[in-house]
């Protein structure tokens, strides 16, 4: 029952039998394969067709693999069948053609929406120095800087609105081609699928959805500055304006949570919880934070620990000591 519910990716009936009898995940078969060799295989087809996208198939083979790596025996993972196999050396043979089609569909997707936000990035720089009423001769202030209206205050106006939103624009779409150029320059490797290429995938399209909607905002209040009073014109084009945002919400959403719900999502067993592996990916990605940890670790977090729940205490510990061996 072990080795089917290994083999056939039956985490329920594995989360199960751990539970109650651990013990009985240390078997091998007749072909001296052990669990592990037995997660190394590639599940069946009609399993892996619910996952959208060959990189998320991948990363969903690769978690299966090392969950079950997280509780058997050490020495298994350098256990030999009789084919003179690793468990390892099995999942590289089952996983090479799924691996081949997760590099493409990663890059594809990764070009498709890099030239996307370099667009979105050539247009929002020229918009900011191409304000809408244009600059008073006098000053070179731009004439719609405090107010669009006599009657309106000066505090938060549409062209504040527009110059805001034409930053934040700007800089997520920045953010976003980051993203995007990580993941092409990415070596491909079968641990990158785990967690650095899935978590730098979710930035990428998070941050690009930002930036669509911000520059939607920018069109809006560049209308409303622009056609002041004529409310007939204006609503109606503000309503035409949200249908990028939803058609974009509609077709990469549903992408963007699948993709979060398998990267942040704790291990099979409960090795490893979303939040530890989030600080992984940033300890790994951002060299810094792992010094500001250690800096404050011996103050605020420790005083922090003592009013936690048993399970926030090992989930921040957890996450702690990886940042702590990150930092030498």
């Amino acid at each position: 029952m072990v080795a089917y519910a290994i083999e056939h990716r039956q985490e329920e009936v594995a989360k199960y039998l751990y539970k109650y009898r651990a013990d009985i995940f240390y078997d091998i078969d007749e072909d001296g394969n052990n669990n592990l060799h037995l997660a190394a295989k590639l599940a069946p087809h009609f399993q892996l067709d619910r996952i959208s996208g060959a990189a998320l198939q991948l990363q969903s083979e690769l978690r299966w693999f090392k969950s079950v790596e997280a509780i058997v025996p050490r020495f298994y993972t350098e256990q030999k069948n009789k084919n003179g196999e690793t468990p390892y050396q099995v999942f590289v043979k089952e996983h090479k053609n799924l691996l081949k089609e997760a590099e493409e569909w990663m890059k594809r997707t990764a070009e498709s929406s890099t030239v996307v936000g370099a667009l979105i990035i050539t247009i929002m720089f020229a918009a900011a120095f191409t304000v809408p009423g244009g600059n008073d001769q006098n000053t070179g202030f731009p004439i719609f800087l405090n107010t669009t209206e006599p009657a309106e205050s000066s505090t938060v106006t549409p062209f504040k609105v527009f110059i805001v939103s034409d930053a934040v624009s700007l800089f997520t779409a920045s953010s976003s081609v980051f993203m995007f150029l990580g993941i092409l320059t990415s070596r491909y490797a079968y641990e990158d699928f785990l967690i650095s290429l899935p978590m730098k995938l979710i930035f990428g399209l998070f941050s690009l959805f930002i930036s669509i909607a911000t520059l939607t905002v920018a069109f809006c209040a560049t209308l409303y500055v622009m056609l002041r009073g004529q409310r007939k014109e204006v609503i109606p084009i503000t309503v035409l304006a949200g249908i990028p945002i939803m058609c974009f919400a509609f077709m990469q959403f549903r992408l963007l949570v699948e993709i979060a719900a398998l990267t942040l999502r704790p291990d099979i067993f409960g090795r490893k919880t979303a939040t530890t592996r989030l600080f992984e990916w940033l300890g790994d990605n951002i060299p810094i934070i792992p010094s500001v940890v250690d800096v404050v670790i011996d103050g605020p977090i420790e005083r922090l620990i003592g009013g936690l729940t048993d399970r926030r205490i090992d989930v921040l510990t957890r996450s702690i000591s990886y940042l702590r061996r990150r930092n030498g």
